[in-house]
């Protein structure tokens, strides 16, 4: 999928201003580096930690298929799938043909904007291309669907800034914390060296699941327990300078986008990571559950008005028939013009089931 291609020296960056006020966090004591092992992550390369690479991002070559990647992808896009192939069982293309396929793209959470415009580029494909067969339509639709997902893949670069600060956002249960673990167990692998912070102060258990993450992936936390989580952030970006680390990652606290008093405080965490390094965060990711169809839609439009988001993650893919909703966040991307990519997808628990997304990847996984 992602593979290296150039690096680029990153940018310095002034040193920290004062610490807001309430206890800081103090960071714990420094872990080894990750040790250079093959990247089983295509978007990082294996290689020493004491050599980490400057950039990572897509090569303009085209990507290798990952078989294994691709049938897990495929099974678990099934039950989305499933419905969508079914319209194309018969013989005969015709008006129903049609009106089932907006009923199984609505079914998907595909949404009604993303659904209209898929059907009105599959009628006119159908048309340029007089096509005579149901089969033939699906194989159009492969094509158009990829084309409406494509503004979403988008590779996630780090090392333009040394260190990329990473602030992760989300409710409560869409798998934020695994991703994060994942995450960075792919980038350790891949040669980074990263530092997390444990910012979810108000749920023990969250801590815990990072700290286990973090030994696993054999890089540094820096942790405290009932720390105010915005003191949490600016002492692991400070620490995150101090020790040269590549990456910084802030787990957050799970919360409602109608929390309004707990989204300010994402705010006041935005705004003083922005004080521990200028230009920090520059990643914003919000965590979504892909079950959760439209409303993951309705969670991506809080967040990004809230704090102004650079990327997604989809979880939880392979447990749903809502596939359809990375769709219609395409299509609202498009109608405000400014796309938030989807830099991951995953469809199970198993570290290799969190990959980049790849729009042509997707669509063939959930038609063919």
């Amino acid at each position: 999928m992602f593979s290296f291609f150039r690096k680029k020296a990153p940018v310095a960056a002034p040193a920290p201003t004062t610490a807001p006020s309430g206890p800081p966090a103090s960071p714990a004591p420094s872990a080894p580096s990750a040790p250079s092992a093959q990247s089983r992550f295509p978007g990082f390369p294996a290689s020493s930690a004491s050599s980490a690479p400057d950039i990572f991002a897509a090569a303009d070559t085209p990507p290798k298929v990952d078989v294994g990647w691709f049938a897990r992808l495929r099974e678990g896009l099934r039950k989305t799938g499933g419905s969508l192939a079914a319209v194309f069982t018969g013989t005969r293309i015709d008006a129903a043909l049609y009106e089932e396929l907006e009923a199984a793209l609505l079914m998907a959470d595909a949404g009604s904007p993303a659904t209209q415009a898929l059907l009105e580029e599959l009628k006119r494909r159908v048309k340029d291309t007089q096509a005579t067969d149901p089969a033939a339509v699906k194989g159009l639709l492969v094509e158009v669907l990829a084309s409406q997902l494509a503004p979403l893949q988008k590779p996630l670069v780090v090392g333009e800034h040394r260190p990329t600060v990473m602030m992760v956002v989300g409710v409560n249960g869409a798998g934020k914390t695994t991703s994060i673990g994942k995450l960075t167990r792919h980038l350790a692998e891949g040669g980074c060296k990263v530092l997390l912070a444990a910012a979810d102060t108000f749920r023990a258990a969250a801590r815990e699941q990072l700290a286990v993450w973090a030994d696993r992936a054999q890089v540094q936390i820096v942790s405290q327990e009932g720390a105010d989580p915005a003191a949490v952030t600016f002492d692991a970006v400070s620490a995150g300078r101090a020790r040269g680390c590549d990456v910084v990652i802030a787990d957050t606290a799970g919360r409602l986008p109608t929390q309004t008093h707990l989204m300010e405080e994402l705010k006041k965490i935005q705004r003083v990571i922005g004080r521990a390094q200028e230009g920090a965060p520059h990643e914003v990711l919000l965590v979504v559950d892909g079950n959760t169809g439209q409303n993951a839609l309705a969670q991506v439009k809080a967040f990004d008005a809230a704090l102004g988001l650079t990327g997604l993650v989809v979880t939880k893919l392979d447990g749903t028939a809502k596939g359809g909703v990375l769709a219609a966040i395409a299509r609202w991307g498009a109608e405000q013009g400014r796309v938030v990519p989807v830099y991951f997808i995953g469809v199970g628990e198993k570290l290799e089931d969190l990959q980049p997304f790849d729009a042509r990847e997707f669509a063939e996984a959930l038609l063919r």
